[in-house]
Parts: structure tokens; sequence; C-alpha cells
């Protein structure tokens, strides 16, 4: 199976590296599945409703989210009724929508897709993540229940992100971070077959501060004092992420890239 992961999506940049890419990406790498983290996708804070279906309709099967998950109010109704939206397994016990689900793919085979927030660093005190991913992954075993999973670890914290992988590993088909919107350098097939990458960077201008305007950020970093709200930049974004391929017998890992497309970071792809 071809996966694609794509890291956050910041502002109407990233929005647009989305669809103006994503359909081609699909056919020419061929991909059967492909999951965006989307959670800062609209104002660089959250997701709409209706950014997430422009997300959706530009060819992503899945969407996740993160610790912004309903800073836009109306993700509160909307992932009610969208089932292909995955805010955080330990996000709050009484929070709507799920924290993971089995998709199918064109072929039908089963891909289960999951979230977790971590723990270090992070402004709000959390569940534990590994006791959450524990129970879904026992719960639908790759090779067995799914054909692929893909573990999306949203954090502050290389060390954590790079704890869940192992904590994963032989159990995911990839362990994803996101959150710092900084591509790290460490795409790897762990010894039990599972894909990892720390920080699968994000899909927005990177002529910026992590997606936003540099001028505010700048100004709060020099001066200790803030005068404006955050705004993302508007240049031109690169598309960031992970595509792995599995053995539909085992669902591990079998190959794993990072992808940079357009923008400043552009890079070949598979």
């Amino acid at each position: 199976m071809k996966l694609l992961f794509l890291g956050d999506v910041v502002g109407r940049a990233g929005r647009r590296a989305i669809t103006e890419n994503l359909a081609r990406l699909r056919a020419e790498w061929k991909l059967d599945f492909v999951v965006v983290n989307g959670e800062n996708a609209t104002g660089g804070m959250g997701l709409s409703g209706s950014h997430a279906k422009v997300l959706l309709e530009a060819g992503a099967d899945c969407i996740t989210l993160g610790d912004h998950a309903f800073d836009q109010k109306d993700m509160l109704q909307f992932i009610q009724n969208e089932p292909r939206i995955i805010r955080p397994l330990n996000f709050a016990k009484d929070a709507p929508g799920r924290g993971h689900k089995v998709f199918a793919d064109k072929r039908g085979r089963k891909v289960l897709v999951t979230q977790v927030l971590g723990q270090v660093f992070m402004k709000r005190a959390f569940d534990d993540p590994f006791s959450a991913v524990d129970t879904v992954l026992r719960a639908h075993t790759l090779g067995g229940g799914v054909h692929a999973s893909i573990v999306d670890i949203h954090c502050e914290a290389t060390s954590e992100k790079m704890g869940m992988g192992h904590y994963c590993d032989g159990r995911a088909s990839l362990v994803a971070g996101t959150h710092t919107h900084i591509p790290t350098g460490d795409a790897q097939i762990l010894p039990g077959g599972t894909g990892f990458q720390a920080d699968a960077g994000m899909c927005g201008d990177y002529l910026s501060v992590i997606g936003m305007d540099k001028a505010e950020p700048m100004r709060r970093f020099v001066t200790g004092m803030g005068r404006e709200r955050f705004t993302p930049a508007m240049g031109e974004a690169t598309l960031s992420g992970i595509y792995v391929e599995t053995d539909d017998k085992t669902g591990k890992a079998t190959t794993i890239r990072m992808v940079r497309q357009g923008g400043r970071l552009e890079q070949s792809g598979p």
C-alpha cells in the first residue's frame, strides 16, 4: 500500500499547497491513502467546517487535528457528522467526534488512523498518550485486523515523539510527528517495521516563524511585548510530509521518504 501523510496545514498558503498539488500527487504516485493534519488550516488556529471540506475535496482521505482541534467553534458540531476527521484520542473524555477510525481504500484494504497529544511542554495536561494508543492498537492488530495503521503523535518534544515511535514499533505502519511545523531529517524504518519521522513539517510558507508572518513573533522575541495577533504567512507554501510503502500481508513499512513539494524546501519525491 502507498501512503502519504502531510504535516500541519497552516492558513491559506497551506490550503493552497494542498488544493494545487494533492490530486496530481495521488495520480503520479498512485497513492492508496492520504492523511492530512489540518489543525492550523483556518487562520493558523484550528479548522473550520468549510476548510475541512476543501481539504477533503482536494484528495485527503482523512484529516487529523491536534491541540487546536476546536478553536474554530463550528468544528464542535461539524466533526460529529464527518467521520473522516479525527481529533486526538486523549483530548477530553466529553469531546465530540472520534480519536480513531478504520477506513477502507478503493481496494477495500483497511487503514487505521489515530492521533494522540503528547504531554511534555504542552500547555494543557492531557491524559497519558501511550496507554490511549495501546488500547487502540491492541484492538486493531497490524496484519490482522487492519492492513495498515497510522499514528499521528502531536506534541512539542522530539523525545516524546521518538518514544511513541518505539512504543508502536511493529504495531503501526507509520508513526508521524506533528505540531512543531519544522521537518526533521530522521525518516527511518524502525527494527520492528514501523516507519517513523519525528516531525512531518508543515504545509505552509517557510519564510515565516513556523508558518506565521514573521513580524509579530520577532517583535515579541526582541521586546517581550506583543502588539498584534499572529497571522499566517502568505507566501508560496511547501507541501511537506512523509511517503510510505507497506507490505499488504504484514502492514509493515518497506519504504519511507520525506516529501517536499514547491516553496522554499522543494526536493524530489518518492
